[in-house]
């Protein structure tokens, strides 16, 4: 069956304009343009509007999406699985999050008593597992299961403490970096000197053993990986390469 622009966007609930749009970076052709430059979309467009739509949902960006659905070795099927395992997990950290609220409800009610330790259990969970989805491979094939394993470990173990510890370090070495770039700090200066103290202090938190050794190669991962430069750059730029030069002066 063949549809119109108007009629896809209907039955997938997508604008005219996205689907314009998708053509124009091309995301998704139509099948074919009649002579008066009407688009019309057939069963294998669909096909790929679905996986587009599913990608999304699990926050690709576009241009990861063409050069994921693009590539000679892209599997439907397995894309499909993947979808699915992605959605299975979504559902259980919504699933522990919701017990975790209706646990704080009754507990606050004296119908149950809640731990300090459970409080912070699905959040700790969710964090273990948002690290893994972005950097388990790397860091997987860089320092090896176990010491992986331990780390994940640790940070589930962490007492509520340890956890605000480690949570409100996260938040300082992130607004310690943002005023050393602005200021235009040195990384040869005391204030980058302390930076990494305090990155060595969180990463000691959920590492089996702090070497200096694996500190740096943290460190050039930093530089190495955009998605680690994505994230200590969020808010100012250089902030990424800053700390990895400070890591490699000081650590």
């Amino acid at each position: 069956m063949e549809y119109s622009i108007r009629q896809l966007s209907q039955l997938a609930g997508v604008s005219a304009r996205t689907l314009r749009y998708y053509d124009e970076i091309g995301l998704l052709k139509p099948s074919r343009t009649s002579e008066a430059g009407y688009r019309f979309y057939g069963g294998q467009e669909l096909e790929i509007l679905q996986q587009i739509l599913f990608y999304r949902e699990r926050g690709l960006e576009l241009e990861e999406i063409a050069a994921t659905l693009y590539d000679a070795k892209f599997d439907v099927r397995k894309a499909l699985q993947e979808h699915l395992l992605e959605l299975e997990q979504q559902k259980k950290r919504t699933e522990d999050l919701i017990l975790n609220i209706k646990h704080t409800l009754s507990s606050m009610k004296g119908e149950y008593e809640m731990g300090d330790k459970e409080r912070f259990e699905a959040f700790k969970k969710h964090a273990v597992e948002e690290n893994e989805k972005k950097y388990g491979t790397e860091i997987r094939e860089k320092y090896g299961e176990e010491e992986v394993e331990v780390s994940n470990q640790k940070r589930l173990n962490m007492t509520k403490e340890e956890y605000e510890k480690f949570s409100e370090l996260e938040g300082q070495i992130l607004e310690e970096l943002a005023r050393a770039v602005k200021s235009g700090e040195s990384v040869e200066s005391d204030t980058a000197k302390q930076i990494v103290e305090h990155h060595r202090e969180w990463l000691s938190m959920t590492t089996k053993k702090y070497m200096p050794e694996m500190h740096s190669g943290i460190g050039q991962m930093y530089q190495a990986d955009q998605r680690f430069a994505e994230y200590y750059d969020r808010n100012v730029n250089g902030c990424a390469d800053f700390l990895s030069q400070a890591i490699a002066r000081w650590a």
